[in-house]
């Protein structure tokens, strides 16, 4: 059963919503929640530009300048959740410093938090943000939500691809069994990651797993990073997996620009028959979807052992008190 399948642009971009990074005004960001008001909120943060960009239901309606790590001290790349806010949080690592609107993304202390931010990195390993920007965020955004640190910069674009849609007969299916438990977890948007690497797709809520299956890979196509963001509303047609269940729209960013012969994009994995996923998961997980689920695609590992740069998933928090995020 494939993940994905293309269906026409049926609208307009809906992408063009804030100026360019370069156009920055002096305060360091730009905030037009207006032309989003409501909906699910997606964080990307680009490191090589040093930059937030941030998504309301698919339009993006902020951008900021950030602060990451500087050498020695560098910002992990991957998925994350958000697994804690705090308004008012201070270190107990660094004689009690201020971190005003923390937003913890690993239980070893990396956090989008308001600090100094210069036009460079910085940071102990935080993603700093204009203190304006941080509060503004930090009223907006929810435990559970997602948020992608990546070293390329994001290239957003509107598609409308059909989630779980059917193609033809495989000659390679995955075989080993697929767990779902979403009573571990009911409520609340999910986040999809699909690991090439790992040919494994894990589905989380509110930071905790609910799910996990094998992907059949037909090659090790290495895709880089892209993130599809659920929208609101329907696209035409129907489910091929569940009868009578309408089709879904979704927005695509690719922190990788355009899909070359080396680097294919997904819904040209699923389209060759590249791609495969287990049935009865696919239909268990087109049942929980809803607005503001995300699904990332990735060459990335799930888990890497040793330093944080890399990972994938940082989820529920560990049996012993987690450590505090620290200023940085």
């Amino acid at each position: 059963m494939a993940l994905l399948a293309v269906a026409p642009v049926a609208a307009a971009c809906q992408e063009s919503t804030v100026r360019a990074p370069s156009a920055l005004p002096e305060r360091g960001y730009v905030w037009t929640p207006q032309l989003s008001p409501r909906g699910p909120v997606t964080i990307l943060v680009s490191l090589r530009d040093q930059r937030a960009y941030v998504y309301r239901n698919g339009a993006r309606i902020g951008i900021s300048k950030v602060s990451t790590g500087k050498t020695g001290h560098e910002t992990p790349t991957g998925v994350f959740t958000i697994l804690d806010k705090r308004r008012e949080h201070f270190s107990n690592l660094y004689d009690n410093a201020p971190m005003p609107f923390m937003q913890r993304l690993t239980w070893g202390g990396v956090a989008l938090h308001a600090g100094s931010v210069p036009e460079y990195p910085a940071s102990h390993g935080c993603v700093r943000l204009p203190y304006a920007f941080a509060e503004k965020l930090f009223d907006i955004t929810a435990r559970g939500m997602t948020v992608v640190v990546s070293d390329a910069i994001p290239a957003p674009a509107v598609v409308y691809p059909g989630l779980f849609a059917a193609t033809a007969p495989v000659t390679t299916i995955p075989t080993a069994p697929f767990v779902w438990a979403p009573e571990r977890s009911l409520h609340g948007p999910i986040t999809l990651v699909l690991s090439v690497r790992d040919r494994e797709i894990v589905a989380l809520r509110n930071a905790i797993e609910i799910g996990r299956a094998p992907v059949a890979i037909s090659d090790q196509a290495l895709l880089g990073t892209r993130v599809y963001l659920l929208l609101q509303g329907t696209g035409p047609g129907t489910s091929a997996v569940v009868p009578g269940r309408p089709a879904l729209r979704w927005l695509t960013v690719s922190f990788d620009g355009p899909a070359t012969p080396a680097q294919p994009d997904l819904r040209e994995l699923v389209a060759a028959g590249r791609l495969r996923i287990d049935a009865e998961f696919a239909a268990q997980v087109y049942e929980t979807l809803a607005p503001g689920a995300t699904l990332v695609v990735t060459d990335e590992p799930l888990r890497q052992d040793g330093p944080d740069n890399g990972t994938i998933l940082e989820a529920e928090q560990p049996e012993s008190e987690a450590r505090p995020a620290h200023p940085s």
